[in-house]
């Protein structure tokens, strides 16, 4: 490599300075007159008006997300299970009840009926469906009011 052959390190053209005098006077490029045309005048970004709309005044609460549920109904439990096996999220991924990537909460509901002995374990079930488990024999875990 010879001292002719090195050329300086800059990445690209450099930005112009406008404004300034020289070739571009009067406007600078920017037009004519108007919002555009003046100094510091950016437009406003997006996420501005989102803050501007969220309330913020007192007593004004977050409701928070709602919760929502993967349902499934008694009679086809009542078909995939056998009697004497437990109901839980694995067992449902397995039978192909419930989708591996689903991330809802699981509730059992007491459409249909149930002839066999289940345990139920990790899901949340209407009273109805409750009754009928314990009718059957089966047993549930213990769970607040849903």
């Amino acid at each position: 490599m010879q001292i002719h052959d090195l050329k300086p390190k800059r990445t690209g053209p450099r930005a112009k300075r406008v404004g300034r005098g020289g070739s571009r006077g009067k406007t600078s490029g920017r037009g004519h007159k108007g919002q555009k045309a003046r100094a510091g005048t950016g437009i406003r970004p997006a996420v501005r008006d989102i803050i501007k709309s969220v309330p913020k005044l007192r007593g004004h609460l977050f409701k928070g997300r709602k919760i929502t549920f993967t349902i499934l109904n008694l009679s086809e439990i009542d078909k995939n299970f056998a009697a004497g096996e437990t109901v839980s999220r694995e067992t449902l991924v397995e039978k192909r009840l419930v989708k591996k990537n689903d991330r809802k909460a699981i509730k059992i509901l007491g459409n249909g009926g149930i002839t066999k002995k289940i345990n139920v374990d990790g899901c949340i079930f209407s009273a109805s469906a409750g009754e009928k488990i314990k009718k059957a024999g089966g047993s549930l875990p213990k769970q607040e009011k849903s």
